[in-house]
């Protein structure tokens, strides 16, 4: 039986990508590798949102070759699909297939010997005839297949799922090429969310984490009355579309699931009603990720962002003031082009300002034709790195400040690993790392008592089982 290993980079839709890549290899009868050097078939499921995620794909496909250079390598993702004949020029790459030919992926790779894919299956793509790699790549923008399987983050044990159930990206952000390589905004329907959500339940998972490329856009390609992306919603003044508030209610009505965790919205999709939502379910986790990028007003519209940042304001302080101990956390990028001294200062004062709990920092990258990436005044790379050194520490004071205010309270957490002696790590409901004291099994809510703060974790210990109280202590 042939045996297959796949290494994905980059976002967690990329990483769901991957788990669906791996139910397609499996349901074709290969088996599972061990490691990269067990495998007849690598599969490198590539990032392309920096320059620095092309080079970790490169560097990895001569890795795979110096370790198995017998294998057959089939690199996908954004990076194949938006610079195919560069990938398909590299020693050793067998396939180079788009992300318009993922859901193919191992048909190709299992449907002929050698490498070769015959001609008439290439549904319209573009072959490289003159070297060893074939070429599969369409038009992104006419791709409707959506990719989803649960990924499961934890190393050893199986916890915390997540659950890709939107992809692409209608905007189109002057710095991004993500929209190029990964096509318009489309939804995994309603029904196969519930189902995929019961599955996960019935298997005994207690947190399931929904994301997407753009999730707050999940169901503006469905009419409310068909659950259908043949029914899209051109003009939603006309027609009622379904959104994202709307799943998260059929999800909880539905399944019965523990824990919903919701990843990143943009601010214009943090409607009052999803709020209010959050803030009044137990089966939701109080955290909101919220993009911010930069809190310089004239940064966001080069950067053809949809917000200003007194929007973007008052919707953190909506969210804040519902959910008083959620985890709030930001992107933001440093150093795009043009940016000064002077708007720099305008997005620390922002960030310095508001409730984060943490942070996601990004230098700028150009990314080829997108328009960022023409523009003159590109930051110097020593200032940009500077900018980045600054926010990091600011985020790291602001997560100090957030955990010590935790202190002598009741936290929610779910064990990630099951214990050793001395305590068992688990995640907060607020995305906190915690120690629970004692041995505990991993999968599992509990409500813990929190006693300290030990670098980066929480120490705390399970509220039924709380040191007893000492009588002379209290008396004196």
């Amino acid at each position: 039986m042939a045996r297959f290993y796949i290494e994905n980079f980059g976002c967690r839709a990329t990483q769901a990508d991957g788990a669906a890549l791996e139910r397609q290899f499996l349901d074709r009868g290969l088996e599972r590798a061990g490691a990269v050097a067990d495998a007849e078939i690598v599969v490198l499921n590539t990032c392309t949102v920096t320059e620095g995620a092309d080079k970790d794909a490169r560097a990895s496909i001569r890795r795979v070759q110096r370790v198995n250079p017998s294998c057959r390598i089939l690199v996908t993702g954004c990076y194949a699909q938006r610079a195919p004949q560069e990938l398909a020029e590299l020693p050793g790459v067998t396939w180079v297939v788009g992300n318009s030919h993922k859901h193919e992926a191992a048909e190709i790779a299992t449907a002929s010997p050698a490498g070769f894919v015959p001609i008439e299956r290439l549904s319209g793509g573009q072959v490289k005839t003159e070297r060893t790699a074939e070429v599969l790549v369409g038009d992104i923008f006419a791709h409707t297949e959506l990719l989803a399987a649960p990924v499961f983050e934890a190393a050893n044990e199986r916890t915390r799922p997540n659950l890709k159930v939107q992809d692409g990206c209608d905007n189109r952000c002057s710095f991004c090429v993500i929209p190029y390589v990964r096509g318009q905004s489309r939804s995994l329907p309603m029904e196969r969310v519930t189902a995929e959500v019961r599955t996960l339940v019935e298997a005994g998972y207690r947190e399931v984490v929904i994301s997407g490329i753009n999730l707050g856009r999940w169901g503006t390609d469905f009419r409310a009355a068909h659950h259908s992306p043949l029914a899209i919603c051109e003009n939603p003044r006309q027609v009622q579309c379904l959104r994202l508030v709307d799943l998260i209610r059929e999800i909880l009505e539905r399944t019965a699931l523990e824990k919903l965790r919701v990843s990143s919205v943009e601010p214009m999709d943090w409607s009052d009603e999803l709020i209010e939502l959050m803030a009044m379910s137990q089966r939701i986790a109080k955290h909101a990720h919220v993009p911010l990028q930069s809190g310089s007003d004239s940064v966001l519209r080069r950067m053809h962002r949809k917000y200003r940042p007194w929007h973007y304001r008052e919707k953190v302080m909506k969210i804040r003031k519902a959910m008083p101990t959620a985890a709030m956390g930001a992107d933001v990028m440093v150093g795009f082009p043009g940016e000064t001294e002077a708007e720099f200062e305008e997005t620390r004062r922002m960030i310095e300002e508001l409730p984060f709990t943490y942070l996601h920092v990004f230098t700028y990258s150009a990314r080829p034709g997108t328009p960022a990436a023409e523009h003159g005044a590109q930051v110097p790379v020593a200032a940009a790195r500077e900018r980045n050194r600054v926010l990091r520490e600011l985020a790291s004071n602001k997560k100090t400040q957030f955990m010590g205010s935790l202190l002598g309270t009741s936290v929610e957490a779910i064990t990630l690993q099951s214990g050793r002696a001395e305590f068992t790590e688990a995640l907060t409901e607020n995305y906190l790392k915690i120690k629970i004291l004692g041995r505990h099994p991993a999968n599992r809510w509990m409500s813990v008592e929190v006693e300290g703060v030990e670098g980066e974790f929480l120490v705390g210990r399970r509220e039924m089982e709380r040191a007893p109280v000492d009588a002379m202590a209290v008396i004196a």
